[in-house]
């Protein structure tokens, strides 16, 4: 008969979360992992596998409760309007936290070991389908009028990915929340019309 775990999963769970967000996949010791989640390693190992799989589920909370903005954000009626939901929001997400600025997906593992490989493919590919999601609403404002005809939705999709990667970058260097908002507003005032 298996032992009752003693700690709370969910608490532990988002204990990690935080330990990564600030530290990426590699920089998040085992032993700053612990720490956070008040268990010893012997007890994460048992209730979230390894280091890998631990960051897949804190990646998937990250999104779930922290990136809910983005839905929301495609169902507003001008690309515009989608583009200023989702900059703003990110903006104030990546500086809500003193002690874990910038994105997750972005602190994560820009650059990492071979064993931190797959953890970057799985990054990548949660961007991809972002990019996908966004160049997929502005082909329909293209198709609605909203864009005009010479507009590109791939590429009005990856400017905007690469605005929001800047920014969390931008705020885990410490960029203040009001230079994060005049860069939006740059951006902003070069979409087409």
């Amino acid at each position: 008969m298996g032992r009752h775990r003693e700690f709370d999963v969910d608490k532990a769970l988002d204990a990690a979360l935080c330990v990564f967000w600030r530290k990426g996949y590699e920089g998040a010791s085992y032993a700053d992992l612990t720490e956070a989640a008040g268990v010893e390693r012997p007890a994460l190992y048992s209730a979230f596998g390894n280091k890998e799989a631990l960051f897949r589920l804190a990646l998937a909370r990250y999104y779930e409760r922290y990136l809910d903005y983005i839905p929301v954000a495609l169902e507003l009626p001008t690309s515009r309007e989608v583009a200023a939901h989702i900059l703003y929001n990110a903006i104030d997400l990546n500086t809500r936290y003193a002690d874990h600025t910038g994105c997750l997906g972005i602190n994560g593992v820009l650059a990492g070991s071979d064993e931190a490989e797959p953890v970057r493919q799985a990054l990548i590919e949660a961007r991809a389908e972002g990019e996908l999601q966004l160049r997929e609403r502005f082909e329909r404002a293209k198709a609605e009028g909203d864009l005009p005809e010479t507009a590109k939705p791939d590429a009005l999709a990856a400017f905007l990915l690469a605005v929001l990667h800047g920014i969390a970058v931008q705020a885990k260097a410490g960029f203040s929340r009001e230079t994060l908002r005049a860069v939006a507003d740059q951006a902003l005032s070069t979409w087409p019309r």
